[in-house]
């Protein structure tokens, strides 16, 4: 996509709608004024998500030139620009994450420095009140945990594996890190 100085160029008064109609026949202009107003919010919500920034103007890139490709996907019956790219922004940068997860498979890396007894003694009597904590837990509980933090799994997809309803799967979380954090805190 190349954008150049338009005509008439769109002024910031022209709705998004009106944006996204003289994208649909090919107003690189009107495609100019969208990115101006929304990009920092789909880099952002990208930035967070991944820590990364080469990464999150990769997503930046991938959502803009859809938008320029296919203009259509957005229906503004169903909420606004803003909330739409901040949606799509996430979900982009949720698949990289995952995407890049087993490049950083913890057994491949190396880290050589000399150790600090004190804190591994701390980190290990820390993880033993995390352990013990973790098998007073319900089951159902624990594996809810277990598979947010351990298998990176979102609530959505646990209540969906599971089979349980999603404010169920977010109660005993959010139960589970209470418990928690009351055994860290003694």
């Amino acid at each position: 996509m190349k954008i150049g100085v338009p005509s008439a160029a769109p002024n910031a008064t022209t709705s998004d709608l009106g944006l996204v109609t003289a994208i649909r026949s090919g107003d690189q202009g009107a495609m100019a004024a969208l990115y101006d107003r929304y990009s920092s919010i789909v880099y952002s919500v990208s930035l967070r998500v991944l820590q990364d920034t080469g990464a999150a103007e990769d997503v930046l890139q991938d959502i803009f030139m859809q938008l320029w490709r296919n203009p259509g996907a957005f229906d503004a019956s169903r909420g606004n620009m803003a909330a739409w790219l901040a949606v799509i922004a996430r979900h982009r940068a949720i698949d990289a994450l995952r995407r890049r997860r087993p490049e950083n498979d913890i057994e491949d890396v190396i880290v050589s420095v000399e150790p600090d007894l004190a804190s591994e003694a701390d980190r290990s009597r820390t993880m033993d009140k995390v352990r013990g904590a973790l098998q007073t837990m319900p089951s159902l509980q624990r594996s809810a945990l277990e598979m947010a933090y351990f298998e990176g799994l979102t609530h959505s997809e646990i209540a969906e594996k599971t089979g349980e309803p999603l404010g169920t799967i977010k109660t005993r979380i959010r139960t589970g890190l209470t418990s928690l954090r009351r055994v860290l805190a003694a």
